[in-house]
């Protein structure tokens, strides 16, 4: 009996033992499942998007339900090459989009965020976004593709990529180059409408400048001119976003290369003022070069401009110099022509004196006629006015005023001849060579006769040459200090209204 009492205490201790000992194993075991290695990075990501996911990369988030909202960042890395012929400009980016993606959604893996290699892009679903104004663009792929790719454990999805694109930029360059251009980026979705998908800008920071960034003949203003530009089409509404950068351009260089040059060239030709008329190559070379160089310089303004229909700024300007440069050199030719009124006058004189020796003193009917026809047409008189006066009021008006021909007189009194009627003009031509062919006109006449005194009206011939210079001095006396009291004058209206007025205007716009 006793013996059989050992053999079932035995029995039941090796079961506690047994019992006890798989127990410890069970531990053991959940202690080193808890103890057990994450899942790798591999087969997290496979069973996250891969094919055996059921994530459909084809499909939006949300399908079927509200749109997707996708937050646009950008970040300028530079901005230049603006172009006025083909009104566009350059600028390199950061473009980011940031929107969720619930089917993306992890809790397995330890980590807030993954940073995934671009080329997973393939593998997920992504906006279509495009530049709505774009003319050109391509992407970087030295060393590597431009990408970035991050997904975070509540879904979310950021996407950065790096762009170059050339933006068209209607310009108005009325006020060149002293404007304020408006360029605009506009953003906008290509296949998904509103219903699907909605742009709209990053609450922080939605337009970033890299530190340091300068444009060549520009400055970039500060502030952000955000907008919403939701595009209509005939196959739906479409999401839009846009910036719009203001412009305003630094006139430093067109100063060098433009308007100083062309108003030191204005000022060159006011040189000839001051030369003496007699020295007709001097001031007519000086003329002719300031002429040219203007002309010139007018056409270098425009080769970098569109061909626009309106006039600008700078066409003003240069129009403006040009003139004055060419009014400098006519006012050249009318003095060479006032101060030479004598000479013509006294080579008319000893034609007509040689002639009435040669005839013994008496005049010719038909010449005088024709002379008288002549004078009529010189001084601009009608052809139907009828004649008279005498040689005396037509030679002493000539001295009077001045007037220079080969056969030019001019009368104090209407002096004219009828060229349809011959007889007329014949009649009245002898009735005057008559009154001259009496004895007690002869005299008379002859005292008035040019040539046969010193003088017209008592005026020696040195006296007439006198009078004439004095009058060409005149001219350049005026115009030395008129020439530069106009360019005076216009160029404080053209800074007042291109600079105040205008620039005051655009900025309210």
């Amino acid at each position: 009996m006793r013996r059989q009492q050992l053999s079932v205490a035995g029995f039941i201790l090796f079961w506690k033992l047994l019992v006890l000992s798989v127990g410890q194993c069970k531990e053991v075991d959940n202690a080193a499942r808890s103890r057990q290695v994450p899942m790798s990075p591999s087969d997290f990501l496979d069973k996250l998007m891969g094919r055996t996911s059921g994530y459909d990369a084809r499909i939006r988030p949300n399908f079927k339900g509200p749109p997707v909202n996708v937050s646009c960042n950008i970040f300028i890395n530079s901005f230049g090459s603006i172009a006025e012929t083909t009104m566009d400009y350059r600028v390199n980016i950061f473009l980011r989009q940031q929107w969720n993606d619930p089917r993306l959604a992890y809790a397995e893996y330890p980590d807030d965020s993954l940073d995934l290699d671009p080329s997973m892009l393939d593998s997920i679903w992504k906006p279509d976004l495009f530049f709505a104004n774009e003319k050109g663009a391509h992407f970087h792929e030295v060393t590597t593709d431009n990408k970035l790719l991050r997904i975070f454990k509540n879904g979310n999805v950021l996407y950065s990529i790096r762009l170059t694109l050339t933006l068209s930029c209607p310009m108005d360059l009325k006020n060149f180059p002293m404007d304020v251009q408006t360029c605009i980026m506009q953003l906008e979705s290509f296949g998904y409408t509103m219903n699907d998908l909605i742009f709209e800008w990053q609450e922080n920071g939605p337009v970033q400048v890299a530190e340091g960034l300068t444009l060549p003949q520009f400055i970039l203003k500060d502030e952000s001119d955000l907008r919403y530009c939701t595009k209509h089409y005939n196959t739906g509404k479409f999401t839009c976003i846009e910036v719009r950068f203001h412009l305003e351009r630094q006139m430093g260089y067109y100063l060098i290369q433009m308007y100083i040059p062309s108003l030191l060239i204005v000022i060159l030709s006011w040189v000839s003022f001051w030369i003496n008329m007699d020295a007709a190559p001097a001031r007519v070379a000086l003329g002719i070069t300031t002429v040219l160089t203007m002309t010139t310089q007018s056409s270098g303004s425009r080769t970098s401009l569109p061909k626009v229909s309106y006039v600008k700024a700078i066409d003003i300007w240069m129009a403006v110099c040009l003139l004055f440069v060419f009014s400098a050199l006519l006012e050249y030719a009318a003095v060479n022509f006032v101060s030479r009124q004598h000479k013509e006058l006294l080579r008319f004189r000893r034609h007509h004196k040689s002639k009435t020796k040669n005839s013994g003193g008496a005049v010719d009917p038909e010449e005088l006629a024709d002379s008288l026809r002549r004078v009529n047409i010189d001084n601009g008189l009608k052809a139907t006015d009828p004649l008279h006066g005498s040689m005396n009021n037509i030679y002493t008006s000539n001295h009077r005023e001045g007037e220079v021909h080969e056969s030019r007189l001019t009368s104090t009194a209407a002096v004219t001849s009828t060229p349809s009627n011959s007889k007329d003009s014949k009649t009245s031509a002898n009735n005057a060579v008559s009154t001259l062919n009496t004895p007690g006109a002869t005299a008379n006449t002859t005292q008035s006769i040019p040539g046969a005194t010193a003088g017209g009206g008592g005026k020696s011939t040195e006296e007439m040459r006198k009078l004439f210079i004095d009058r060409a001095k005149k001219i350049d006396t005026v115009s030395r200090a008129g020439f530069p009291l106009a360019f005076l004058f216009f160029n404080i209206f053209y800074w007042v209204l291109y600079k105040i007025l205008r620039h005051e205007d655009v900025h309210k716009q």
